[in-house]
């Protein structure tokens, strides 16, 4: 069942997505080439728990048959998708990283994502990156009162595959409250006037995982770990937002931190 928000607790999420916008903020000029992933793994934890929060990943486990998640952010490099596990890998130019981070603050949750360029990356690299933010803006421009779920995913999808990139579509985006995962289940593909109907309250996540070459994607040994089946670049941008009255708000604005393109980042 899809829980509708009132105003106090919006504003408890909100407050959760505000600290998300500002450890991206903190991060920006630490992802680096050189820099370990489980070094920026231990500066968002620090973060995190000097402003009273913690990670609602670390520990993390959807089933029995899923190990616990070791990190408290997700980074996932290159042809990952989502869910990598910040290992003491290093960063290197030209890689794309995709940082996934949650906050749990006074009870309520903030979940976002941002993919960073490691110095200079490619042509096609950059071309992905502003595409893949491109497809979360076009939907996030989507929701509003009396919309459907759909018309959020087939703008996603539309935008996506104008540019001849594939959209995953075996993981979606999420309500999002005192838990890190809550309905509505939200696809990033689809076809307008289809899916649940948006109301005012509702809170959920749209996070579009865009890969370079086809769609597809398979599980690494791991448990955790996601990545693009056929070893091509993907990445993925993530917005909390809530439905309000007139359209909705974005409850993880890292896009006020983080104004210029991928292109120049």
């Amino acid at each position: 069942m899809v829980t509708l928000r009132n105003g106090r607790e919006i504003e408890g999420l909100r407050l959760a997505g505000d600290l998300v916008a500002r450890v991206f903020e903190m991060l920006r000029p630490r992802v680096r080439p050189g820099v370990g992933l489980d070094e920026l793994d231990r500066l968002v934890e620090e973060f995190l728990l000097a402003s009273g929060a913690e990670s609602p990943y670390r520990g993390y486990r959807p089933s029995a048959f899923v190990p616990p998640f070791p990190g408290t952010i997700c980074a996932s490099v290159n042809e990952q998708v989502v869910h990598g596990i910040p290992s003491r890998s290093k960063l290197r130019g030209g890689d794309v990283v995709g940082i996934d981070i949650g906050a749990r603050l006074g009870g309520w949750v903030g979940d976002a994502c941002y993919t960073y360029p490691v110095g200079e990356v490619s042509p096609a690299a950059r071309k992905l990156l502003n595409a893949a933010r491109g497809c979360l803006e076009a939907g996030v421009a989507e929701v509003r009162p009396g919309g459907r779920l759909g018309d959020v995913g087939a703008a996603i999808q539309e935008l996506a595959e104008f540019h001849g990139y594939g959209v995953v579509r075996e993981i979606g985006g999420h309500g999002v409250g005192r838990k890190l995962h809550e309905e509505p289940h939200v696809e990033h593909f689809g076809r307008r006037g289809r899916g649940l109907r948006l109301r005012e309250g509702m809170v959920f996540t749209i996070e579009p995982m865009i890969n370079e070459g086809g769609p597809e994607i398979r599980l690494l040994r791991d448990g955790w770990t996601v990545v693009t089946a056929d070893g091509n670049l993907s990445a993925q941008y993530e917005h909390t937002v809530a439905v309000t009255s007139d359209g909705c708000e974005i409850l993880t604005p890292w896009h006020r931190h983080m104004t210029e393109s991928a292109a120049s980042a």
